[in-house]
């Protein structure tokens, strides 16, 4: 498909509804970014609304289609209250779909636009959901990529994370198309999104595990508590390498009066070195549990923890090598280029 032009809305539309065929009928398009265009859709057998996905032309190229569609129904089995499930999949003329149930409620990204920084209770409740989901599917072996506020949904006094699998569901299938040798810097929306990348994630390591997930985790829960995210700069190669080189800002002085035990939390997780954070979701599920962590009133099960950044030079080192500069700039090159 290399060099197509994009495909208008109704082009689309009417493309992808031939694909679905009478199980689905589609109704609208709901907006989406560089990883999908979004489309309500009605489910006629159980006559429910659901949420067609399709991945666009620009991220398409040089993909196996098969291979996504054999990846992102690896996600389907994660049944969990905390996840958005992948209800179907299949392939619209040489681009790949999914269908998901439709989440009444609004993301935690929408409602960061709309209210600034949440409240502690609200953020812990939020972050105890997607822990639990990460939990979940960590001990599945499927890794997310791409937390952040937009992935998490608010419905029903609950979070819930959707588009698990997505992002390994790319790679994988950008690997089958070129060979072994395939990074993740070929595939541009597959790194993540920069702002909530784990440093890992930002040098393309072939060994980057679920800890990506927990970094992000922690970028989400300093933005909900501050209103803004801890690694910024002024295009995408100044993010990522903020990521890499630059120490989160202390909660503590980003947002005053934060209970401690929940800056120590959220400054283990944004650690460069991933053997410096929690090392699973379920030990952050236990960390949520002490009442210092909401309320500040009683000794932290954390202990004595060094403050976000202490000693950041010595613990990163492995993550600077010679011409990491490079692949940032490419990576940064690759997202753009995606979305």
């Amino acid at each position: 498909m290399s060099g197509s032009h994009p495909i208008d809305a109704d082009a689309l539309f009417t493309r992808l509804q031939h694909a679905l065929g009478t199980a689905y009928r589609l109704e609208r398009e709901l907006g989406g970014g560089g990883m999908s265009r979004v489309f309500v859709a009605r489910e006629i057998g159980l006559d429910r609304s659901v949420v067609v996905k399709v991945l666009p032309e620009n991220v398409v190229e040089g993909l196996s289609a098969d291979r996504f569609r054999r990846e992102i129904m690896l996600s389907a089995g994660l049944q969990h209250p905390n996840i958005v499930g992948v209800i179907a999949a299949g392939d619209s003329d040489g681009l790949p779909y999914f269908v998901m149930p439709l989440v009444e409620g609004e993301s935690v990204r929408a409602k960061l636009v709309r209210d600034g920084a949440l409240s502690v209770p609200s953020t812990v409740a939020i972050l105890r959901d997607v822990a639990r989901a990460l939990a979940y599917a960590h001990q599945r072996g499927i890794v997310h990529r791409d937390i952040k506020p937009d992935n998490i949904l608010l419905s029903g006094g609950a979070a819930v994370v959707a588009d698990f699998g997505v992002a390994k569901a790319l790679v994988d299938a950008s690997r089958t198309q070129t060979g072994s040798g395939q990074t993740l810097t070929h595939v541009g929306t597959s790194l993540g999104t920069p702002a909530y990348m784990a440093p890992e994630q930002v040098v393309a390591d072939p060994s980057a595990d679920q800890r990506v997930d927990i970094y992000a985790l922690g970028v989400m829960a300093f933005e909900m508590l501050t209103g803004r995210q801890p690694f910024t700069g002024s295009n995408l190669t100044e993010v990522m390498s903020a990521h890499l080189t630059k120490p989160a800002e202390p909660l503590a002085s980003a947002r005053p009066g934060v209970p401690i035990a929940l800056g120590q939390l959220v400054g283990r997780c944004l650690e460069k070195d991933p053997a410096m954070r929690p090392q699973t979701a379920q030990e952050i599920l236990q960390l949520l549990d002490d009442p210092a962590v909401v309320s500040g009133a009683v000794p932290s099960l954390l202990g004595a923890v060094p403050a976000v950044g202490a000693g950041s030079n010595a613990r990163t080192k492995w993550l600077i090598p010679a011409g990491a500069a490079a692949l940032i700039a490419v990576a940064a090159l690759g997202w753009f280029v995606a979305k």
